[in-house]
């Protein structure tokens, strides 16, 4: 695969639920944390870059740690979201970090999407550079059965056609229940979702900055949120550029650290992971 530009990782969340600097949680078989596991998925897919972005309070802590556990052969850098209003915003920390004149990729840093998920993501931006999302099945992107969020995707003819987020989603006896007083309350295990793995046109700096001169109340309390701008754009509430969402499968799946009793769970399907020969037992080794 030919070189492709910067993953940006949002790292910069405030991690109420879990407790922690979700980031730094190991879950590695040799206690590797999220980001250095996501990390060296993206840079075997392609990925030349890596862009973290972090918060005043616990960015310290991640940086420290990138220093002490990364190779040094790892084109990484650091942005600072000042303020904790959204996901938007913290893809424009990152503006300075990254040539914005190249496609570009954006992940969460408390998940961990699987080699051919970021492979599929990566071959996308190096063959179309257009916008793009990968998508996960439902079934293949919940950890343990506690509530979450997932945004459902309506997808025609490849493309994203809506995004509905759905709250207090989990598995129930092998049954996917939605307790958020919306219907459907029961969501097909083949439901496609959105867990913030997507491609961007280098265009979408400008609907970006956009987005945030609109939001002049963005807060903690009124975030501006990817899924939300990405819906404006694909219905058509922001004009036709950059309308067209690409949605693009993968056979991964995607494990997360949403709650303290994740992890556990988390460790587990990493090391069926390494013994069945799907990723290597390092976090930058070779698969």
């Amino acid at each position: 695969m030919a070189v492709v530009s910067a993953l940006v990782v949002l790292a910069a969340g405030r991690a109420r639920r879990y407790g922690g600097v979700k980031p730094l949680a190991p879950i590695g078989v040799n206690g590797e944390a999220v980001i250095d596991l996501l990390a060296g998925d993206a840079i075997r897919a392609g990925f030349d870059r890596i862009v973290l972005v972090v918060n005043p309070d616990t960015g310290g802590q991640i940086r420290d740690h990138v220093a002490a556990s990364w190779p040094s052969d790892v084109d990484v850098d650091f942005a600072v979201q000042a303020l904790p209003v959204g996901t938007v915003d913290a893809v424009l920390s990152a503006s300075a970090a990254v040539d914005r004149s190249t496609p570009f990729g954006v992940a969460n840093a408390d998940d961990l999407y699987g080699a051919d998920a970021l492979s599929v993501l990566g071959a996308h931006l190096d063959a179309q550079g257009s916008n793009c999302l990968v998508a996960f099945r439902l079934d293949r992107a919940l950890v343990g059965d506690l509530p979450v969020t997932r945004g459902v995707c309506s997808v025609v003819d490849g493309q994203l056609a809506s995004i509905a987020e759905r709250r207090k989603v989990r598995a129930v006896d092998g049954r996917f229940r939605c307790d958020d007083g919306q219907e459907p309350s029961e969501l097909d295990p083949s439901s496609l979702v959105s867990m913030n793995l997507w491609g961007f046109d280098p265009r979408m700096w400008g609907v970006l900055d956009d987005a945030m001169r609109r939001a002049t109340d963005a807060s903690e309390d009124a975030e501006v949120l990817l899924p939300e701008l990405v819906g404006d754009l694909v219905e058509g509430r922001l004009g036709d550029e950059l309308r067209s969402f690409r949605v693009l499968s993968t056979t991964s799946s995607c494990v997360g650290v949403t709650h303290p009793d994740d992890l556990e769970l988390v460790r587990e399907e990493i090391a069926a992971q390494v013994a069945a020969g799907e990723r290597p037992a390092a976090a930058f080794g070779q698969g």
